[in-house]
């Protein structure tokens, strides 16, 4: 697996991304706020980057940085890679990838409420819930669990 900086091309693929059932919450489209950050190169984390298996483009994450040992992320996988058993190697390698181009001791990320095959995947990498709360996304309300990992 690698990671490197997301190019304009690979954030149009990733936006054109839908996925089945309950997860077509998190198409990228189904939120016009997300969508704008997300596609456009100026207000996109400049912490963002895609994730290659061979040459297919398996994922992305997006880093957002808080305190100077924190950073937020954001991240997906494309629709076909879902639901295999493959989360936990795109979690862990990535994250492995994310800490030799920045410092970080915690690890912050948000997953909505219903996402349980996530949230499985999150604690198995060794994340912990912290709280939920209510974000208003993709038109409505919706419970989020905020889950951290501390690293070093």
């Amino acid at each position: 697996m690698e990671l490197k900086r997301i190019t304009q091309k690979e954030a149009e693929e990733i936006s054109e991304w839908q996925y089945e059932g309950e997860y077509s919450f998190y198409d990228m489209k189904a939120d016009p706020e997300d969508y704008e950050e997300f596609i456009h190169e100026e207000t996109r984390s400049p912490y963002t980057y895609s994730v290659y298996e061979g040459d297919d483009l398996m994922g992305f994450f997006s880093v957002y940085k808080g305190d100077e040992e924190t950073i937020s992320i954001g991240l997906g996988m494309h629709p076909e890679w879902t639901g295999k058993g493959l989360g936990e190697s795109f979690i862990r390698e990535g994250l492995d990838a994310l800490s030799k181009e920045l410092m970080f001791s915690r690890i912050s990320l948000a997953v909505a409420v219903f996402n349980k095959r996530a949230i499985a995947v999150y604690e198995r990498t060794g994340f912990v819930p912290v709280h939920t709360y209510q974000q208003k996304t993709n038109g409505a309300s919706h419970a989020f669990l905020k889950m951290e990992k501390v690293v070093r």
